[in-house]
């Protein structure tokens, strides 16, 4: 390979290290262990992947001739292969590879597999789809490297991004016992529903920040490309069927909460069960909706769904005709609430969180009788402060990460 077909590569590596800012990290850039050979980052585009790549390079590698950062949908790779590029990079002294959106290269895993063995002392972090699945039996990858899911900005995040306040994250547990105290430090450093308010508009992307008025209109786009390019990339599943996802996607938004009649959505699709309960699995693998059934959900069991909710609350406003109070509140719950924790549809209530917490979600006015008597069941009350007993504010469920 030769100097000149590469040096744009290092051209546009540099600079993009150069460009990025690192006032603000997301918090599982200080999860990660940084020291592995292989790392994985999952998330829906839009998340931040790129950027705490970049971070991490900028702020940790000193000797960046060592660094080549790359994205794969770049269209160099239409006439060149990775591994050469690799080759190239390591005889020329280099010990750091980072691939950003890796499900565009066909045979990803086997690729990173042999890089991974060919290459002893070269560390390789990648980035892709929240799609990306590991075929651990068929490519071997998972004793060999590291992967984490990089979620979208909680509210916690979100306030220390926009710089209103910086405080910690709290496991669940703590955060339902000591809920009172916890608000009220918070409270006393800002006006918190304000804050919340935005957040439940335009605070799931770090990316609000640049964009400004312009911030759902991206969101769509993301939404788009995310159909349109990264779905094809990681299934098998042909052009026409890519539509009806898309037409589903549109429908469902405009429907959202709902316990579904499957059969009346698969006809309006023109498609069967099977493959229709495909297409909502693979919304819910893109980030795009959330599934909620009453049995626990699993690879190999792809239960019916009984409701279903936009991925977040965002989505609602980029993609939904009309913004119901109500299903904002359940969204902004669900999405908080599914990083690290297991959700199904109870008899009784909104949410069962793993299986022992019931949650009802609501206003200032709902109180207890449609949960009364069930131990370990609790309000998340909108547009309050402070909290009380088993009543929490539904913001501070945003500080869970």
């Amino acid at each position: 390979m030769e100097p000149q077909n590469v040096e744009y590569l290092y051209q546009v590596s540099r600079r993009k290290i150069d460009a990025v800012k690192t006032v603000f990290h997301r918090s599982l850039y200080g999860k990660i262990n940084w020291d592995n050979r292989l790392i994985g980052i999952k998330g829906c585009k839009g998340v931040g992947k790129t950027t705490m790549l970049l971070q991490y390079i900028k702020e940790s590698i000193p000797d960046k001739s060592k660094v080549l950062y790359v994205s794969l949908d770049n269209i160099w790779f239409e006439s060149n292969s990775l591994v050469s590029l690799v080759e190239y990079h390591y005889t020329h002294g280099g010990t750091y590879v980072f691939l950003d959106e890796i499900h565009y290269l066909p045979n990803w895993q086997t690729i990173l597999k042999n890089l991974y063995d060919d290459y002893p002392d070269l560390k390789i972090c990648y980035t892709g789809s929240s799609m990306l699945k590991i075929d651990a039996q068929g490519k071997d990858l998972s004793r060999r490297q590291r992967v984490y899911e990089l979620p979208r900005l909680s509210f916690r995040e979100f306030l220390e991004m926009e710089g209103l306040y910086i405080g910690p994250s709290y496991e669940l547990q703590d955060l339902l016992d000591r809920h009172t105290d916890i608000a009220a430090d918070i409270v006393s450093h800002i006006k918190v529903l304000p804050a919340f308010e935005n957040y439940l508009q335009h605070g799931c992307y770090p990316f609000y920040q640049e964009e400004g008025d312009g911030f759902l209109l991206r969101l769509q786009d993301a939404v788009r490309m995310t159909l349109e390019n990264d779905l094809p990339q990681l299934t098998d599943i042909s052009f026409p069927t890519i539509q009806k996802i898309k037409q589903m996607l549109m429908i469902l938004a405009a429907r959202v909460p709902q316990t579904p009649n499957m059969s009346m959505l698969y006809g309006q699709l023109e498609t069967n069960r099977e493959q229709g309960l495909k297409m909502l699995y693979l919304l819910e693998q893109a980030g795009l909706l959330t599934l909620l059934t009453r049995e626990t959900k699993s690879l190999k069991h792809m239960p019916k769904p009984d409701k279903l909710y936009l991925g977040d609350c965002n989505l609602m406003f980029a993609l939904s005709p009309r913004v119901d109070t109500g299903t904002l509140r359940e969204t902004f719950f669900s999405q908080q609430l599914q990083v690290g924790n297991e959700l199904i549809l109870p008899s009784a209530g909104d949410f069962l969180v793993n299986g022992k917490w019931l949650f009802e979600i609501g206003g200032k006015g709902k109180d207890f009788s449609q949960i009364k008597d069930i131990k370990d069941s609790f309000l998340a009350i909108d547009d309050i402060e402070i909290g009380h007993h088993n009543r929490i504010p539904l913001w501070l469920f945003g500080f869970l990460h």
